[in-house]
């Protein structure tokens, strides 16, 4: 029977190496087995990246070419950008199992050892060599580069231990400890964030990636390793921590530039998939359409911000933390009220602000402004910019016959009245404090007609706070919510005395 049509099962079940000969077994480099298993993938229409939105006609059509080209890999982007994910899901492209030499640490192919150890298993045992089977699980290594990374723990060094035990002179080569690259032979090997790897470091890696050659502490050594590499870097780090030496740049054959979402439905299946949410929140916890999309809003208001360094980049786990803390909100809320099932509220984005003022780098005048007061600002930018997919504009020019359908709700704060919004409202009282104001309900039923009652309570907050965002009402954070006031008294009114402190006396 041919090699190739054997399964797994009876693949493990070969322990020799005259075994493997007798099936017709021949050695594939595995680049090869990338390419070979990715032409079959692309032959039956499966995916090749699976969990990986937005990149389906940019950077995976990318990957697929370098993979066609038996390529090195360079993945170029900001942070958050799934470059490591996509490496990870490279060992779906290796052959499920391959076979080793058993004991051997640089995974010696049986019909092509490269190790002292794996040379001198075949030439003393020849076809009764043992074998074992190594799963497609076990040939990924992964490394971050950090500025303390050293040749040692890259490559090797002569471990002294070793040669004290099996009582060898330096001179011998089985003193050796190899480091992850050879340990990664026949496999993939990942280096994240690779300008951060000292330029002498970098220039260890100049032969292994050309000609295979290695050397440790004076051993020169001919091994011809095996290894997929793929890199992954920042463009942000050349400028700010390192960069690429030019001649390892020049030896990585593709460089592949990601990319955040261009959607707000892109992002929405990022987040989703990402976010963890757990199953207690998933019973008690129900979350609109349009919370979704203010999410994702947020991340966007956020790369196009003058307080945020757009060098720095704005990660997609801005979105997926946000989008944890927006349903423990509620469920907090739920907690408090002893309620069994919640609905989510824009209020309850209180609780986004801290998933925001740690993903973001403020620039200069953001700092100014402060970390707290910028991603308030950016939650009622996307407010802004959501508003208008849902109501009319409210600075729209109205015709002379046209009423202006905020009017009613404005009028009535302009006759003195206010609203505060609790964050930890139960909903009895949440939905009697909207319905208090009067062409509200009104103004959703007519925009959108057929949504259920809690539906309908969230687009009312959400047209208070809309309004707020264009200046048509005045909003002003609480302690404990927000205030809904008339713009003008507000501007023109004195402040309570409890609101002065001593400092202002």
């Amino acid at each position: 029977m041919n090699y190739s049509e054997l399964n797994a099962d009876i693949l493990l079940q070969l322990k020799t190496l005259g075994e493997l000969r007798a099936v017709g077994y021949t050695p594939k480099s595995v680049k090869q087995e990338l390419r070979d298993n990715l032409i079959q993938k692309i032959r039956q229409k499966e995916p090749t990246f699976e969990g990986i939105w937005g990149y389906e006609d940019t950077v995976i059509p990318d990957i697929e070419r370098a993979i066609l080209s038996m390529h090195n890999i360079n993945l170029l982007g900001l942070r958050g950008q799934a470059k490591t994910k996509i490496a990870r899901q490279m060992i779906e492209l290796l052959d499920e199992y391959v076979p080793v030499i058993a004991g051997s640490e640089l995974n010696d192919d049986p019909t092509e050892p490269i190790s002292r150890f794996g040379v001198d298993q075949v030439s003393a045992h020849g076809d009764q060599t043992e074998i074992s089977w190594l799963h497609r699980s076990e040939r990924y290594s992964e490394k971050l580069a950090t500025p303390d990374v050293s040749i040692a723990d890259l490559i090797g060094d002569v471990d002294p231990i070793k040669a004290a035990s099996l009582k060898l002179p330096y001179s011998d080569e089985r003193v050796i400890h190899y480091g992850l690259v050879p340990r990664s032979h026949r496999g993939i090997f990942v280096i994240n964030e690779l300008p951060d790897l000292q330029a002498r470091i970098q220039v260890a890696l100049f032969n292994i990636l050309q000609e295979g050659d290695i050397q440790i502490r004076g051993f020169k050594l001919r091994l011809p390793l095996d290894i997929q590499f793929v890199f992954t870097a920042n463009p942000e780090d050349y400028t700010n921590r390192g960069s690429i030496v030019t001649p390892l740049k020049d030896r990585i054959d593709s460089q592949i530039i990601t990319h955040y979402p261009k959607t707000i439905e892109v992002g929405k299946q990022v987040t989703t998939q990402e976010a963890n949410i757990k199953d207690p929140q998933k019973e008690q916890v129900v979350v609109n359409e349009l919370a979704q999309d203010l999410i994702e809003q947020i991340a966007f208001e956020a790369r196009e911000s003058e307080y945020v360094d757009e060098k720095s980049g704005v990660s997609a786990r801005l979105t997926i933390s946000a989008y944890e803390n927006l349903l423990s909100t509620a469920e907090r809320r739920a907690l408090l009220n002893n309620e069994h099932q919640v609905y989510i509220r824009v209020s309850d984005f209180i609780g986004v602000v801290p998933a925001i003022t740690g993903k973001v780098e403020l620039v200069y005048e953001g700092e100014q402004e402060g970390a707290g007061i910028v991603a308030h600002s950016l939650i009622g930018k996307a407010i802004r910019t959501q508003f208008a997919n849902y109501f009319p504009k409210p600075d729209d020019k109205k015709g002379p016959a046209e009423k202006n359908p905020y009017q009613p709700i404005i009028n009535w704060f302009g006759e003195g009245y206010t609203i505060d919004l609790l964050n930890d409202l139960p909903f009895n009282e949440y939905e009697k404090a909207l319905k208090t104001i009067p062409g509200l309900e009104d103004l959703v039923k007519k925009n959108h007609p057929g949504k259920s009652k809690h539906e309908r309570l969230f687009l009312m907050e959400f047209a208070l706070h809309g309004l707020a965002e264009y200046s048509k009402l005045s909003k002003s954070a609480l302690d404990t919510g927000t205030r809904f006031k008339d713009l003008l008294s507000s501007m023109f009114s004195m402040p309570d005395l409890d609101d002065i402190s001593e400092d202002d006396l």
